[in-house]
């Protein structure tokens, strides 16, 4: 093979190995067999927080003291970083540094009778491990911006017959060109990794702009990757049941918490009026004062009355009073608002009746009337309808960007958490045949997140028992993928989220077989 068809192979193998510390062993191994070296050590970079780099051991390799550390092996290296700089000088007490500071190649041909540098260390280094250095060479990797971002120092040239020679000019050129390639690389996935953290904290930036956008879901956004991803591991790491065959590569994982991170980035075009409604009356404001103020306008005008004896005017101002009392409870919403009480709303909106500014009106309004009869929490279908347009706008929003290959998943994985495995979701009304496995995980995640949630407006946060129960229902409702959520119950991730995240009072004693739908997974 001549040297153009090895730097092929090279720029290959080095192109395709996704391992960081195994790409560095990799270039390692290529330079020693290169230059016939007995051993070597690559170094990469670290900065500190004062912005000072150092040389941290990666890979060290000797076929001599058959010594393997750092790299792919399980051996560690305690060796300490070496520092580029002491004092605003180059530390000229070790040749990576000087090579690593100053961008020069160093050849020494022998350690021994060298007098240009100091080797002081090389010469303590080899008296402790019972070795003989002669001849060094160093070399700087730099990207195309002269930034430094490693260096190789490979020690003990040989020869066919094994004897130590210098390194040869030939043989630094070609060393230097493999430097250079491998420098190139490594700014390539370094770009690559710093971009995944560019975009990985957007991700997180856009969720907690979410989050602080409304203080009753203040936590949704954060909490729901967390389970999501639990709830991925266990069904990664179970090795029984329907889920044996799912795993997931880091990848995998990675593009998975992306998407957790993103769910609900479509709440960023959600009115807070809707998505903060508190009270059925809540606009702005809550119009619950201003109902109370013709209120106390209708019980003016009963108490000034002159048509009215004085038992009629008590009788009739203590209904009044009832009734306030009863549209103010009604205002908040709960679990079930009945057909009696919203019977009743309707009664008191015609029956009462004021006069202001010459105007003949109700004590409640047509508008107002609509909020109070809300049945179950405090939106209206269609404030409801706009919280659920959330989802259209995740879709749009996550379907036009232009994600890389390894993360072209996040926007389904995203937009399935509200589809339910019967097709009666929203926003696309997937069956479970049509949503990816990840997406079941995120639906079961966001129902369990807000049902236990202890920061919204409009309910108490929900048991353990309450909870894993109304979401067994769903399960035999066809709601949520059966699998999963038998995965979610026998490996405890309920469990694990609740010790960290909710009030103790949240974390009840109760038999899991007692939980409607639950089957152990055999």
């Amino acid at each position: 093979m001549n040297n153009i068809e090895h730097f092929v192979d090279i720029g290959i193998a080095l192109s395709t190995e996704k391992n960081h510390h195994a790409l560095l062993e990799l270039i390692l191994k290529r330079a020693m067999l290169f230059a016939n070296a007995d051993g070597g050590t690559i170094y990469s970079v670290t900065t500190d927080k004062n912005e000072q780099k150092s040389l941290v051991f990666d890979t060290v390799l000797n076929n001599s003291l058959a010594c393997h550390l750092g790299g792919t092996s399980t051996n560690p290296i305690d060796y300490p970083n070496i520092k580029l700089f002491n004092y605003g000088k180059v530390n000229n007490s070790a040749l990576v540094a000087i090579a690593g500071a100053t961008g020069q190649v160093i050849n020494v041909n022998d350690v021994y009778h060298c007098t240009e540098y100091d080797l002081t260390q090389a010469k303590i280094m080899d008296k402790r491990i019972g070795y003989h250095t002669q001849s060094v060479l160093t070399l700087p990797m730099q990207d195309h911006q002269q930034e430094l971002n490693g260096v190789i120092q490979l020690i003990n040239a040989t020869d066919p017959q094994g004897k130590v020679i210098t390194f040869e000019a030939d043989v630094v050129k070609t060393i230097t060109a493999l430097t250079s390639l491998a420098a190139v690389i490594l700014t390539n996935k370094q770009l690559i990794d710093e971009m995944e953290n560019l975009f990985a904290a957007f991700s997180r930036l856009i969720a907690s702009a979410i989050d602080r956008k409304s203080p009753y879901t203040g936590n949704h956004c954060r909490r729901v990757p967390e389970i999501t991803m639990l709830l991925a591991k266990a069904c990664h790491d179970i090795d029984c049941g329907p889920l044996t065959d799912f795993n997931l590569a880091a990848e995998d994982f990675h593009e998975l918490s992306v998407a957790a991170w993103l769910h609900d980035c479509g709440k960023v075009a959600t009115p807070e009026y809707v998505m903060d409604k508190s009270k059925k009356l809540e606009t702005i404001f809550d119009r619950i004062e201003l109902v109370n103020a013709r209120f106390e306008i209708a019980a003016r005008d009963i108490t000034y009355s002159t048509k009215m004896v004085d038992k009629e005017k008590l009788n009739l101002l203590k209904q009044l009073n009832n009734d306030r009392a009863f549209i103010n409870d009604a205002n908040t919403g709960g679990e079930f608002f009945d057909d009696d009480k919203i019977t009743r709303v309707y009664q008191i909106a015609k029956h009462y009746k004021i006069m202001i500014n010459g105007i003949n009106q109700a004590v409640i309004n047509d508008d107002e009337v609509l909020n109070l009869i809300t049945k179950r929490g405090t939106l209206t279908a269609k404030e409801r309808q706009i919280i659920n347009d959330h989802m259209k706008v995740t879709v749009e929003m996550l379907e036009s960007m232009p994600f890389p290959k390894h993360l072209k998943n996040v926007p389904e994985f995203a937009c399935g958490h509200h589809e339910k495995m019967d097709g009666t979701g929203y926003p696309k009304g997937l069956t479970r045949d049509q949503m990816s496995t990840q997406a079941r995980i995120m639906a079961i995640a966001d129902v369990f997140e807000a049902l236990t949630s202890n920061d919204r407006p409009y309910k108490a946060p929900k048991t353990l028992s309450e909870t894993l129960t109304i979401m067994g229902y769903m399960k035999l409702d066809n709601h949520l993928d059966p699998d999963l959520f038998d995965v979610f119950i026998q490996e405890k991730v309920y469990l694990e989220f609740a010790n960290k995240f909710l009030d103790a009072s949240q974390i009840d004693d109760f038999d899991i077989q007692n939980i409607p739908g639950y089957q152990k997974i055999a």
